[in-house]
């Protein structure tokens, strides 16, 4: 893994997060309670001063970790933010896991309906998987919530154009640069709270956090941020390993991603 200057990306994110702020009329973030969503949110309170100037949208399913729900709680009482939490239905998917598979669009596109949100900054990085590889800092989405991925605005020169004339809205993707240390380290320069998941218990840690169903913690004797960093310099284990695989692969997850999946 290449070590990046943490600054750079912390400016670069803070400008891409208020550029979204100015540009679009009606904006919030998705909060998965995972490290790099909350990574996005204490970035985002360094753009504005302390504080989170828009609401935070949580996709619950109902099976997420009791730890999850307690870390929602929590940090939204102590950062001082609003979180619209959208109850999403498990239920057959031909696409990916009942759990996590298309419900959970379908179940934000209700949201956006009721709110009228025009853009959604989202905490996704590049290198988690090739798909998201293709993503822009501002993505269209289409008036059926799907991503036209052979056919994104070109960003040049710190231009990010979101002009798209059948769009419901953006998506806003401000850590893409970032990579898993790079947001491990950056925890450990800011003090971060994280969910405690992450930590190892008994010989074993979540890496990639999703809900009960379709995430499993992997072997690891990480018990704190330097242990985690120490672990991810050697390591050869992809980071998503312990997600549900059957929608993990290129082909699925395209397809999950074109109609809207986060």
């Amino acid at each position: 893994m290449i070590a990046q200057d943490l600054k750079t990306l912390e400016e670069r994110s803070i400008y891409i997060i208020r550029e979204a702020k100015f540009k679009f009329k009606n904006i919030a973030a998705l909060w998965s309670m995972g490290k790099d969503s909350t990574t996005m949110l204490a970035l985002t309170r360094k753009a504005f001063l302390g504080k989170i100037p828009f609401p935070v949208i949580h996709i619950d399913n109902g099976i997420d970790f009791p730890e999850t729900y307690a870390f929602r709680e929590e940090l939204s009482k102590k950062w001082n933010f609003e979180v619209i939490v959208g109850h999403s239905e498990i239920k057959p998917d031909l696409i990916g896991s009942a759990c996590c598979g298309k419900n959970k669009p379908e179940t934000l596109k209700k949201i956006l309906d009721e709110y009228g949100f025009d853009a959604l900054i989202v905490s996704i990085r590049r290198d988690e998987h090739g798909v998201r590889a293709k993503e822009r800092y501002m993505s269209p989405r289409d008036k059926d919530f799907h991503w036209d991925y052979k056919n994104q605005p070109a960003e040049l020169w710190d231009d990010y154009s979101s002009k798209q004339d059948d769009k419901s809205h953006i998506r806003v993707h401000p850590l893409l640069d970032w990579n898993e240390i790079d947001i491990w380290r950056y925890i450990r320069q800011e003090h971060l709270p994280v969910n405690p998941l992450y930590f190892s218990r008994n010989g074993f840690r979540y890496r990639s956090l999703g809900c009960t169903h379709c995430t499993i913690p992997l072997k690891s004797n990480a018990k704190s941020v330097d242990d985690i960093i120490k672990e991810l310099e050697t390591t050869k284990q992809e980071e998503r390993s312990g997600r549900s695989m059957d929608k993990e692969n290129e082909y699925t997850m395209l397809r999950l991603r074109s109609l809207g999946y986060l």
